[in-house]
């Protein structure tokens, strides 16, 4: 829309087809309206104007985001699959494509641009290069930029699930039990995301581990059933931040720059908004030559994660 040629590689053969981050939150859906998404995104969520806080069937805290001064008084519960297929869609229309499976070896940058090199031998030049390229950022360790931080010891256990019974579809709750927590949550198609910590989660857990969870933990036994599973895995929680988002004629955003506990889908959410705010700022670079505002774009999203 702004005259800036940008060409998008991802060493991926395809996007993803899981659900991942499964939430999108009111903000986000503000900044995507000038992409001319939101409305479609909308269409394939649930929205959810309600988070519950309880201890079995007792309510604890009951937190309203309808009241919310936004047009999107809820969390979107959509999986990441959807939004990243809504996104490219919508690249497409623009004219734009990603270059796929290809993958950075290596990047040099001098006074006026950046030589980027593919491991089929591929040397492509720009005037900038941004690292969308995740926690393990070939961009970010090519570019000398630190990422502190660490990981939390406990591992959590993630389930996309069909239930039957007593269980809402417009709220995500968090059940708080000395047991440990878990989280339900509505998606669309009737399943539910299922999140708790545990000491050692399985890889892909199974219907009898989530529906003990759900007994022990969240709705008591005999209320909830799990009738099967769609999609499981499991994951440990990085807390990490890269040292600066910009090191001269590089960028980072989304993983790349920031990891940390996917609850509410933060990281997702976080770099939608990196990406819409550093495409902002590199058009007014590219087109009046003043780069200061991408030490701003940095300065302002950093303190964010």
């Amino acid at each position: 829309a702004r005259g800036v040629d940008a060409l998008v590689v991802d060493r991926l053969a395809a996007g993803a087809n899981t659900s991942r981050a499964a939430v999108v939150n009111a903000r986000t859906l503000e900044v995507l309206e000038a992409l001319g998404v939101t409305e479609r995104l909308v269409e394939q969520g649930i929205p959810a104007p309600r988070f519950t806080i309880r201890d079995g069937h007792k309510t604890l805290i009951p937190v309203d985001f309808s009241t919310l001064p936004t047009r999107y008084p809820y969390s979107l519960m959509v999986p990441q699959c959807i939004t990243e297929q809504v996104l490219l869609d919508r690249l497409g229309e623009l004219g734009g494509k990603v270059i796929r499976p290809k993958t950075l070896t290596g990047i040099t940058q001098d006074a006026h641009g950046v030589t980027a090199r593919f491991d089929d031998g591929e040397v492509i030049r720009a005037r900038y290069v941004v690292g969308a390229d995740g926690m393990h950022s070939v961009v970010r360790e090519q570019a000398g930029i630190g990422f502190s931080g660490g990981q939390y010891g406990q591992s959590f256990a993630l389930a996309d699930v069909r239930l039957t019974g007593d269980v809402a579809d417009d709220e995500v709750v968090l059940f708080w039990a000395a047991t440990g927590l878990t989280v339900v949550a509505p998606l669309p198609g009737g399943t539910y995301r299922i999140v708790a910590p545990v000491d050692s989660a399985p890889e892909e857990p199974s219907a009898a581990f989530v529906q003990n969870l759900l007994d022990t933990r969240a709705f008591g036994p005999g209320r909830v059933t799990v009738t099967g599973v769609e999609w499981g895995s499991r994951f440990r929680v990085h807390h990490r931040v890269a040292d600066s988002y910009r090191a001269g004629r590089v960028l980072l955003a989304g993983d790349a720059a920031h990891v940390h506990s996917p609850a509410g889908g933060q990281g997702m959410n976080l770099g939608i908004q990196d990406a819409l705010a550093l495409s902002q700022a590199l058009a007014t670079a590219l087109t009046t030559g003043r780069d200061g505002v991408l030490d701003e774009y940095s300065a302002t999203r950093r303190p964010l994660a």
